[in-house]
């Protein structure tokens, strides 16, 4: 299939469909399926084993597996084939453990990116047919529409009030107005007013245009070849810059111990070995593997209640969430828009009004919306002659659809629209008698009129018309002007059954709610009384112009409702709340589009336009408060297990090796050879991987997780402390008291440092005390098996190889009671530091 390098732009449409074989009417079937084929690099990629194969040798690629990898060759290197095997089973088994834990997240998260796929429609054999974007090709001819993605580079072959935001591409947000025609090769990209770009979208109007380039060949995929970075959630980096400082202390340390057993003349290569085994024991290295397997696991979840998650990362930043903005529409509304009634300007049913907003809504083909669909599903209008004769689609600055027909007595231009916007384009009012006067007159009656409306929780959008001279097909945005106003059309979106107690619902997990919407502040007003607010306060899209940043953000904390806004306008509100709170809006239109994107969780729904989808984080398949606040449970969760895995890797792990590093500088041998410091580890990260399914206790959910780099510092450094003491204890208690010889002490402290990490684990995974807390039923068993794997380890028949020797059951006792006790006064000592901190 031919692809260009040439500027597209300054050749006629005809050129192209003849240089891409196609036609107005667009490819065939067979020959879109052989261009397909021809491109299949865009939809196949790389194949599942290659994909896999990668994976798996990802999992040996940190500079702690290398090294293990380098103890490994030189174990070899030197005879010692029981340390090669040891090591070499523990740096397998690990590989393997989070290579299929990273594989099935990754599964998930593909199923889930297949749900929400963005769709484009185009011509196969000259018929309108829905197909995923990624199955465009060259030659195809898309027709599109308000709120439309563009999956490729094309050429405009016929437009109407076409308007497109190129942001993604040039940076400037507001609309460029797209049309055919030809354009000058040395036009720059903000320029090319008659191509379309992927990656852009369309704000309002209707199009066809040729495909001309996909995939990398687009300006779109060009960049994204050019520059793959992604941004980083506040949680993600928090945990990067932890796990480097662990880093650079347990180097650090390892370092200093090597030197130190290198001047106390003990073996180099040992010494080496045992530096390197605590760098491994006290790095995090499964830091990204857990939370990875966490929020996977997360989304598995929070697909099983209705919500797709599309970025995986942002499950920590939806447990972090205190407020929620949404509009109205469908999420505290039904969804469903009733026509109520349509009347005149005197308040009076009307037919001849209501065949204007029938035909109005019957001509539209600009961009599909709930009134549109109500009004079509009116009767008794559809056996008359009328005939389309142009349109004027909606757009969000006019805030009004024109429609021009042709009945069998005249031609008619049609307005219908915002009530202040359509009473600004008439300079004449119809009255009941159906006699025509100046509206100049009757003004004050109908803002009267409307703001009763509002105060009833009637949305009301008014009409108006003409009648024109031609019937030609070239009908423009300048014909809307003295225009005769005909009535209102009021409409009825419901309450919701049950919103009251899914409100709050999320009152009790600490998440407010704010109402961000376009519509009138008496029906905007009226609805948030009927939902519990009892005295809404309630601030206008017109009173924010006259409002400086500084003093909307002080407004913003306190305000109910925002209503009358313009889609700018949302984006600033946004920013302006998110001064106070982490904020996550949640919405379906091309006009929240800005918003989503500066929320700090972006939520849009099933049945959206393909712009918000794709800017959103999470996607609803139920427009429902009640999913959402699901989402947030299961957001927290991921949460808290994963900072489970941080508390535990901080506190008894890294206490434990820094009393290993210290009694080597005093024994006159190691306190525990490399290997065994390799097993505790492995042993002691085996239930770490059941931490994503762990129970997670209502008081860490009701309240939003927060990254606290202070928090877990203290953390560290007390249970450090605390668990340095007990290996102390255990110290003095094997090398003094039961005079233990080398082998004896090893395995001793072995059997309690093993024990005391497995342990904590059920004391840190929960706030209360552990025995209040149920865990989850993995967690259980492989921590079962991980204790009874510790305690038998020094009597099996290869126990010698590992250095290891029966315990006297004098010794063993005595580790068991350090154990207990350590257990007991961490569970202690961890209900005052959480109640300290004030922690959930």
């Amino acid at each position: 299939m031919p692809t260009t390098t040439r500027p597209f732009w300054n050749d006629d449409i005809s050129y192209w469909l003849r240089q891409l074989n196609s036609s107005a009417e667009g490819l065939s079937q067979k020959a879109a399926d052989q261009r397909l084929a021809e491109t299949g690099i865009r939809v196949k990629g790389k194949s599942a084993f290659h994909k896999d194969l990668l994976l798996f040798i990802s999992q040996f690629k940190s500079p702690l597996m290398l090294l293990l990898i380098g103890a490994i060759v030189i174990s070899a290197f030197l005879g010692d084939m029981s340390d090669v095997f040891i090591i070499l089973f523990i740096v397998v088994s690990s590989g393997l453990l989070s290579f299929f834990q990273e594989r099935n997240a990754g599964k998930i998260v593909e199923k889930l990116q297949l749900l929400i796929s963005i769709k484009a429609t185009v011509l196969r054999d000259g018929i309108p047919q829905e197909i995923h974007a990624e199955r465009v090709v060259p030659g195809d001819v898309l027709l599109l529409k308000a709120g439309d993605m563009l999956p490729a580079d094309c050429l405009i072959m016929e437009s109407n009030e076409l308007h497109a935001n190129e942001s993604a591409l040039t940076g400037e947000s507001y609309p460029v107005r797209k049309e055919a025609g030809i354009i000058e090769k040395q036009a720059v990209l903000a320029k090319r007013t008659n191509c379309l770009w992927e990656g852009t979208s369309i704000i309002s109007g209707s199009a066809k245009a040729l495909v001309i380039q996909t995939g990398d060949n687009t300006i779109f995929g060009n960049m994204a070849l050019r520059s793959s970075a992604s941004v980083e959630t506040a949680f993600e980096k928090g945990i990067k810059d932890f796990g480097f400082l662990l880093m650079k202390i347990t180097l650090v340390l390892s370092v200093f111990i090597l030197v130190i057993n290198v001047i106390n003349q003990k073996p180099i290569i040992d010494s080496a070995l045992f530096a390197l085994a605590l760098a491994v024991g006290m790095a995090p290295e499964l830091l990204p593997a857990v939370t990875t397997i966490a929020m996977s696991a997360g989304a598995k979840r929070l697909l099983e209640k209705k919500v797709i998650v599309k970025k995986l990362n942002s499950i920590q930043n939806l447990g972090e969430v205190n407020l929620l903005c949404t509009d109205k529409t469908g999420t505290i509304t039904e969804g469903v828009i009733r026509v109520e009634s349509i009347i005149n300007g005197e308040g009076q049913k009307s037919e001849f009004v209501r065949k204007l907003a029938f035909w109005n809504a019957f001509f539209e083909t600009g961009y599909a919306n709930p009134i549109d669909n109500a009004l079509r599903q009116m009767d008794g209008f559809t056996d008359e002659h009328v005939n389309k004769i142009g349109e004027i689609p909606y757009d969000f600055i006019r805030k009004r659809l024109s429609v021009a027909v042709r009945t069998e007595q005249e031609h008619l231009l049609i307005s219908k629209g915002a009530f202040r916007q359509i009473i600004s384009i008439c300079s004449k009012i119809r009255l009941n008698s159906d006699e025509i006067a100046d509206i100049a007159l009757h003004q004050q009656a109908l803002e009267a009129q409307f703001a009763q409306y509002g105060t009833e929780g009637l949305r009301a959008i008014a009409i108006c018309y003409k009648t024109i001279a031609t019937d030609t097909a070239t009908i423009s945005k300048e014909q809307e002007t003295d225009m005769i106003f005909a009535g209102f059309i009021l409409l009825n979106d419901p309450v919701k059954s049950g919103i009251a107690k899914t409100i709050d619902g999320l009152n009790q997990l600490h998440v407010q709610l704010k109402i961000i919407t376009g519509d009138n502040k008496n029906v905007a007003a009226s609805i948030a009384k009927k939902i519990g607010i009892s005295s809404p306060k309630v601030i206008t899209g017109a009173e924010m112009l006259s409002t400086s940043p500084e003093a909307l953000a002080h407004l913003a904390k306190d305000t109910h409702v925002f209503a009358e806004v313009e889609p700018q306008q949302k984006e600033r509100i946004i920013w302006a709340l998110k001064q106070h709170y982490t904020v996550a809006y949640m919405g379906d239109g091309i006009n929240d589009v800005s918003a989503i994107n500066a929320a700090d969780v972006g939520i849009s729904v099933d049945n959206a336009v393909d712009v918000a989808k794709e800017a959103a984080d999470f996607v609803l398949m139920e427009n429902n408060l009640t999913v959402l606040t699901d989402g947030i449970r299961e957001g927290r969760k991921t949460f808290a297990n994963t900072l489970k895995y941080i508390y535990i890797n901080t506190g008894s792990t890294f206490g434990n090796m820094c009393s290993v590093a210290a009694a080597s500088l005093i024994l006159p041998f190691l306190p525990m050879l490399p290997k065994q410091i390799l097993l505790i580890n492995f042993i002691s990260d085996f239930p770490f991987l059941a931490i994503s399914t762990d129970n997670v206790d209502e008081e860490q959910i009701i309240k939003p997780g927060k990254w606290n780099l202070k928090l877990i510092r203290d953390y560290m450094v007390l249970f450090g402390l605390h668990s340095s003491l007990f290996d102390l204890i255990t110290f003095l208690t094997l090398y003094f008291h039961l005079r233990a010889n080398e082998s004896e002490f090893q395995t001793g402290w072995f059997v309690e440092s093993t024990l005391t990490e497995l342990f904590i684990l059920f004391i840190i995974r929960t706030h209360k005390s552990f025995l209040q807390s149920t865990p989850g039923k993995l967690l259980l068993i492989l921590s079962a098996v991980s204790l009874v794997l510790t305690i038998v380890m020094p009597y099996m028949p290869f126990a010698q190889d590992i250095g290891m020797i029966p315990l006297p059951m004098p010794v063993l006792g005595a580790m068991l009671l350090i154990v207990a006790a350590y257990v007991a006064t961490a569970d202690l000592l961890k209900l005052w530091f959480f109640k300290k901190y004030h922690q959930p």
